[in-house]
C-alpha cells in the first residue's frame, strides 16, 4: 500500500486539486452563469503564495510565523480573489451565455498578460523555489483532501439553503426569479465570488505543491479543461465536478503507456460522453439508481 501511494501520490493529489477547480466553475453554473474565470483567480492565488514565499520583503513574516505563513497565504489569496471577483463580477454578470463566457475568458487573458509583464511575478519565466509545506508531494493530500471535504459539505448545505434555492431559481428562469423578488444581481455576484475564492485558495495551496509558478497556470486552455470536467461529470449536481475532475485528470496518466494514441482515446471519451451522457456522469448514475429502485420495488396485486 505504501508503495502504491509513493508511486501514485502525485496523481491522486492532482485529481483532488483539479476536482476543486472544477467545483469553482460549478458555483456560477449553479446560478446559470457560464463563467470561465476560475484560471485567472487560480493564477492570482498562486502568485500570492509564490510572492510571499520568495520575496525578501516578506521574510520577517516567514521567520515570525514559520509554517503558519501558509494559512496566511490562503487567507490573503481568498480575500484578494473575493475583492477582484466583486469588481469584475458586477459589470460582467450583466452579460449572459456565450457573451459572459467571452468576458471571463478576456479576464483570464488580462491576468495572464499582466503577470507576464510584471517584475514581481517573474515575467515569462515565473517564480521558482517556492517554499514547500511538505517534503513529500503525496503529503499535500492533507491540505487538498480536507478542503475538498469542507467544500462538499458546504455545497450540500448551500443547495438546501435559501441562497441555493435562489441560485437554482435564477438558473431555471432569471426573469421569473426577478419577478418573485429575488435580487438576481446580488445572487449572481455571490455565486461568482464563491467560485473565485475557492479557485484563489487552491492556487495558493498549489504554488508550494508545484514548487514554482508562472503565467501558464492560468490560460484559456485551463478554462476549457475545467469546463469539460463539469460538463462531463454533470453540471446539475455537486458530484458532477467530483466525477469529471477525477476522471479527466487521471485519464491521460492512465493511458500514458499508449503514448500518442492516448490523446485520441481521451478525445473519443469526451465526444462519447457529450453525445450519450447529456446530463453527465452524475446524471447517468442518478438514472441508473432510479432504475434499480424501481426494479427492487415489489409488484402490487393480489392472488
Amino acid at each position: 500500500m505504501d508503495e502504491f501511494f509513493q508511486n501514485n501520490g502525485f496523481l491522486i493529489v492532482v485529481m483532488v486539486q483539479q476536482t476543486l477547480l472544477a467545483m469553482s466553475l460549478y458555483y456560477p453554473l449553479m446560478a446559470g452563469q457560464l463563467s470561465l474565470a476560475s484560471p485567472g483567480f487560480y493564477a492570482l492565488g498562486g502568485y500570492v503564495a509564490a510572492i510571499i514565499g520568495t520575496v525578501e520583503y516578506f521574510s520577517p513574516w516567514r521567520d515570525a510565523l514559520g509554517w503558519g505563513v501558509f494559512p496566511l497565504e490562503w487567507l490573503i489569496a481568498g480575500v484578494m480573489s473575493a475583492l477582484l471577483a466583486v469588481i469584475v463580477g458586477i459589470p460582467a454578470l450583466r452579460l449572459k451565455g456565450i457573451y459572459l463566457a467571452l468576458a471571463t475568458i478576456a479576464f483570464v487573458e488580462i491576468v495572464r498578460v499582466t503577470c507576464l509583464n510584471l517584475d514581481i511575478t517573474g515575467g515569462a519565466i515565473g517564480i521558482f523555489g517556492v517554499p514547500q509545506l511538505f517534503e513529500s508531494r503525496w503529503a499535500y493530500i492533507w491540505i487538498f483532501g480536507p478542503l475538498l471535504a469542507v467544500m462538499l459539505y458546504f455545497s450540500y448545505r448551500l443547495e438546501r439553503s435559501r441562497v441555493g434555492r435562489a441560485f437554482k431559481a435564477i438558473r431555471e428562469d432569471e426573469l421569473a426569479a426577478d419577478a418573485m423578488g429575488i435580487n438576481t444581481t446580488r445572487y449572481k455576484v455571490l455565486s461568482f465570488v464563491i467560485g473565485a475564492v475557492l479557485a484563489g485558495i487552491v492556487g495558493a495551496m498549489s504554488a508550494p505543491f508545484l514548487n514554482t509558478w508562472n503565467a501558464r497556470q492560468g490560460t484559456f486552455d485551463a478554462s476549457i479543461a475545467y469546463l469539460a470536467y463539469v460538463l462531463i461529470g454533470g453540471g446539475r449536481s455537486i458530484w458532477g465536478p467530483l466525477l469529471g475532475g477525477a476522471l479527466l485528470s487521471a485519464l491521460p496518466e492512465v493511458l500514458r503507456p499508449l503514448k500518442d494514441s492516448r490523446l485520441i482515446i481521451n478525445g473519443l471519451v469526451l465526444v462519447f460522453a457529450s453525445i450519450y451522457l447529456p446530463q453527465g456522469l452524475a446524471g447517468a448514475l442518478g438514472r441508473l439508481k432510479l432504475v434499480f429502485r424501481r426494479g427492487s420495488r415489489p409488484s402490487g396485486g393480489g392472488a
